[in-house]
């Protein structure tokens, strides 16, 4: 690992994922409106060759001048494979380092390409002056070689935020036979991406780092998206891809617990909190209600609260203490 420690929270919300092309600046200025937890000013696929270069200082002007309270600020830079790299990280970063969150780097293969990004990254912040390691990475899997080497892309540097499944050209790059990005493909009875996100998923929680899956490109099909996203959800991902301002609110509700669970945790947890201290007689498990509750209980509702108290949600009941 490249970057000293930072006190920077690497455990942002990111349920919904906007991207937003760099080179147009009506689309930037609606996303600031919009209800999305991370909004990333894509550089890479959604900017064509010839606008690359204005739409970095596009960019920087945005991040510079434009109102993203609440969310966080990613830009999506060209693969290292390209001839864009570094000037798409000089330029932005320079220009905007203070008004910027993370880098998402695409197509990531190995872990020298983290390792080379926070090096310069570094350089970068010493050169202008910015706190050394604030800015994070979000690392995107999009082919056989990055999943082969996520659990080291994983943990090359301690700027990384987030692991990302890139599922277009993952699909591409194995050959899988679907036209629908993220749909099933005709004549396998399982969840081919099963793998793939387990694999992810496994990678980022090993390196207390957050997963999120990519995106849906049938924006006009809701339930589509929607069923997309309850699987990543219901395996632990902690966000999703939106390329429409149609799909943010099924994300920010799927990747969000529900009231009833999101209460239970935070009465799991005050109960726990009680039962374990001295004026709740030191035990280790407990009853709440019909349920046992003990330091695994706390574990698992840690992780409902946290995701609830993320996503704003407030609790609509509290912790009684029970009659001796």
């Amino acid at each position: 690992m490249t970057s000293p420690a930072s006190p920077v929270n690497r455990l942002r919300p990111r349920r919904s994922c906007l991207a937003v092309p760099g080179s147009n600046p009506r689309f930037l200025e609606k996303a600031q409106g919009l209800a999305a937890d991370q909004v990333f000013l894509d550089l890479e696929d959604a900017c064509a060759p010839l606008a690359k270069p204005e739409a970095r200082h596009t960019i920087v002007k945005f991040l510079n001048e434009g109102d993203w309270t609440g969310k966080t600020r990613v830009v999506r830079v060209n693969d290292w494979t390209t001839h864009w790299t570094y000037r798409d990280v000089v330029t932005v970063v320079e220009g905007a380092g203070q008004n910027l969150d993370c880098i998402m780097l695409p197509k990531v293969q190995d872990a020298q390409q983290i390792v080379a990004l926070d090096l310069l990254l570094t350089q970068i912040e010493k050169t202008m002056g910015f706190e050394v390691g604030k800015i994070g990475i979000e690392a995107q899997i999009e082919n056989a070689q990055g999943l082969n080497n996520v659990n080291a892309i994983a943990g090359a540097s301690q700027r990384v935020e987030t692991i990302i499944f890139g599922p277009a050209d993952f699909m591409a790059s194995i050959n899988m036979k679907s036209l629908v990005v993220g749909e099933q493909p005709p004549g396998y009875p399982a969840d081919a991406y099963h793998h793939i996100l387990m694999s992810i998923l496994m990678a980022a929680r090993a390196n207390n780092l957050q997963a999120i899956d990519g995106p849906y490109l049938q924006i006009r099909n809701q339930e589509g998206y929607r069923a997309v996203a309850r699987r990543a959800a219901a395996l632990g991902f902690d966000g999703k891809w939106v390329l429409h301002p149609d799909q943010v609110a099924a994300a920010n509700e799927i990747f969000s617990p529900s009231q009833e669970d999101y209460d239970h945790a935070e009465l799991i947890l005050d109960a726990y909190d009680y039962h374990t201290s001295d004026a709740g007689g030191r035990k280790g498990s407990a009853m709440l209600g019909d349920e046992m509750i003990d330091e695994a209980s706390r574990k698992m509702a840690l992780v409902i609260a946290g995701k609830g108290r993320a996503a704003g949600m407030e609790r609509t009941g509290t912790f009684e203490i029970p009659e001796a």
